[in-house]
């Protein structure tokens, strides 16, 4: 099949796979199609239960097949090959970072322009190889870096507190938002009772610091409070839940969902008085908290760069340091008093910063610019 596109879409993990950079990702390249563009997707194939090749959404998807896993990743032998002659048969390239193969998928690009989309350093919870891994990523990165055209990144705030931001600063960098879906209200499916609901939705990853949202409200003494902790339990990374639930052992006050559908998404932030977000690390904007904050629910949300963004900008919520359990307790017992006028004018606030229809159309002519570069 030596069909050619007009764009070429790049990255580890795609639909089904859940995670904000796929999100990104995937929305992207079915908004493209949507507008008439011919539009590929490489990655791994990361379930073996996908097909190597299927359209899905619009979209022409090759999957690499894969060997073993290290980490956080996988070992795709072949992945940076397959990126690299659709990306040739493309007029450009849309590579979403970090991504161990990054310099060899920029390298086998060739002439094709390169737009990346610089998510997040890459970060490691520990473990005696993390170092060494980290560092040949980082050198992957870089690389792919310096071959691109632009660089797209969800904010400048984050972006400047990357390790990649020397070489970011001396290319056109674009602080694009991620696309936020804001959905119709659903109904309080998930409530269990007249108590404040505090809810978190998203991968059950260890950067995302559920262990301190855990504590933290073990530690509030109302027996009428709920905990409701949603997203998929196996992620790449590791599966954090076991030690989740023996930190909530004891406390049928709070609740694992697992993954919600699409459908199931609206019932839950209707279900909740406040979102938390208490991630530690990896986290550049916080897709789940700003569609939270859309659906009229405030957020805690650690204090770092990119996250913090979405809070300032509405100002729908509280900020707390990462890691403090206690300020992560007071701050949603506040959050969660805020009354139906304050709700409503924060659902408002986000949808009008962050709506997805021109987060998509800038994308698009970010991508457009290049190719005609």
């Amino acid at each position: 099949m030596n069909r050619r596109y007009d764009a070429c879409v790049v990255l580890n993990y795609y639909a089904p796979y859940t995670s904000g950079l796929t999100k990104v990702a995937v929305e992207v390249a079915e908004s493209l199609a949507a507008r008439g563009m011919r539009v590929a997707a490489v990655a791994s194939r990361h379930d073996r239960s996908l097909p190597r090749f299927e359209r899905r959404g619009g979209v022409d998807v090759y999957r690499a097949p894969v060997a073993a896993r290290i980490g956080r990743g996988v070992v795709s032998p072949g992945f940076a090959a397959l990126a690299g002659r659709i990306a040739r048969r493309s007029e450009v390239v849309n590579l979403h970072l970090p991504m161990l193969e990054a310099g060899l998928v920029a390298r086998g690009a060739r002439g094709t322009p390169i737009v990346a989309h610089h998510h997040d350093d890459v970060w490691l919870s520990g473990g005696v190889t993390a170092g060494a891994q980290i560092a040949v990523v980082e050198y992957s990165v870089a690389a792919a870096l310096r071959r691109s055209t632009a660089v797209v990144v969800a904010n400048t705030d984050h972006a400047k507190a990357s390790r990649h931001w020397p070489i970011m600063e001396q290319r056109r960098v674009c602080a694009i938002p991620p696309p936020c879906e804001r959905r119709e209200p659903g109904t309080p499916a998930f409530r269990d009772g007249p108590g404040p609901h505090v809810g978190f939705l998203g991968r059950m990853a260890p950067e995302k610091g559920l262990h301190h949202l855990v504590q933290a409200f073990r530690g509030w003494d109302d027996p009428s409070a709920r905990l409701l902790l949603a997203g998929d339990e196996g992620v790449a990374g590791g599966d954090v839940v076991a030690r989740l639930r023996r930190l909530a052992a004891g406390d049928d006050r709070i609740r694992f969902l697992g993954r919600l559908d699409e459908p199931d998404i609206a019932d839950f932030h209707a279900s909740l008085d406040a979102f938390a977000l208490p991630s530690v690390a990896e986290e550049s904007f916080g897709i789940t908290q700003t569609e939270a904050m859309m659906s009229g629910v405030p957020v805690v949300a650690s204090d770092l760069p990119g996250m913090r963004v979405p809070l300032q900008t509405t100002g729908f919520g509280e900020l707390v340091e990462a890691g403090d359990a206690d300020g992560i307790r007071e701050a949603l017992r506040r959050v969660c008093g805020y009354p139906a006028g304050r709700r409503a004018a924060g659902a408002a606030s986000a949808s009008a910063s962050f709506g997805r229809e021109s987060t998509l159309a800038s994308y698009a002519a970010v991508l457009a610019e290049a190719a005609g570069s």
